[in-house]
């Protein structure tokens, strides 16, 4: 006897609210950190950050009489990530807005949850950052101003490599502890919310693409290649951002494009841009390329022939 019913046939105790919630605890040792090396404001950064994604979704929904959704945590995550990419002094009102941009303008305008064409808060940093320009790249402490290890990278500057991996330098409130992505990485994968095929060739097309863009000026040195590994917005955004289910593709064939077009994106902003980031732009741009990338990589249902050239 068999029981027979309608698609899904495979189901599993996954949910919306589980996985954001498991993505909210991989963000919390970076985040930590931040907050113990930056001091009040990075906390305050973050919450505004955060209160401002959740009250943006409520609002909306209720100006469209849609149900409220905030309690899947989604919107959270967006605060958080937003946050992350904050520089730890700027003013508390900057994510506030990058908050609602995120919610409204990529998120709810496109459907909600599942319909954005690029990562929210990713879309919110490069609004920021084309929009308060000198706010978003100010890096000052205790009211010194002074350049991320990327940009002594790019001026051609030797970094501290220890201080690198364990975040003891200047930069966005999360992007600075490699140690403390690293173990929010380690959550994710033993939870299985995310795997290792786009972070790991993101990063690997990354380093292959930045030595080779480097070879007309020179063979660059281990401690500039392994600077730009550990710098910057690398790790986050391929653990944090990168791995978003609705911008990233779900086919391991376009898992791996999109990875190598992302490695390609960052390096050319990296060696070629005048800016020492490109993490953001390179994201965006490729989200904007999943679904074409899905078209090419989809594989043919069983049973099925591909169609014969012409």
């Amino acid at each position: 006897m068999y029981n027979v019913s309608v698609s899904p046939h495979v189901r599993d105790k996954s949910s919306t609210t589980k996985i954001m919630l498991d993505v909210c605890i991989a963000l919390l040792p970076t985040l930590a950190f931040g907050v113990w090396h930056f001091g009040i404001n990075a906390l305050v950064i973050i919450i505004a950050s955060v209160l401002s994604c959740v009250a943006s979704e409520i609002v909306f929904e209720l100006i469209v009489k849609k149900p409220i959704t905030v309690f899947d945590l989604s919107a959270v995550v967006t605060g958080l990530i937003i946050a992350l990419n904050m520089p730890p002094t700027v003013a508390w009102w900057v994510p506030v807005i990058g908050g609602v941009f995120a919610i409204i303008v990529i998120k709810m305008l496109f459907g909600g949850i599942g319909q954005n064409i690029m990562n929210p808060a990713l879309g919110a940093r490069c609004f920021l950052l084309i929009s308060f320009a000198s706010r978003m790249t100010d890096f000052a402490v205790d009211g010194v101003s002074s350049a991320t290890p990327l940009a002594g990278l790019k001026a051609g500057e030797s970094v501290n490599l220890l201080d690198m991996f364990l975040g003891l330098h200047n930069g966005c409130i999360g992007e600075v502890s490699c140690a403390a992505i690293l173990l929010g990485f380690v959550y994710l994968l033993v939870r299985k919310v995310i795997s290792i095929r786009i972070p790991a060739i993101y990063i690997a097309s990354a380093m292959l693409f930045i030595f080779l863009l480097n070879l007309p000026s020179g063979i660059p040195s281990s401690n500039y290649m392994l600077g730009q590994l550990l710098t910057g917005g690398l790790m986050a955004g391929a653990v944090f951002m990168a791995t978003d289910y609705t911008t990233s593709p779900i086919t391991k064939g376009g898992q791996i494009i999109f990875g190598i077009l992302l490695g390609f994106l960052t390096a050319v902003f990296r060696v070629l841009g005048s800016s020492a980031e490109g993490v953001s732009y390179a994201i965006i741009i490729s989200n904007l390329c999943v679904p074409l990338i899905e078209k090419i990589t989809i594989p043919n249902a069983f049973g099925m022939k591909k169609k014969e050239q012409v």
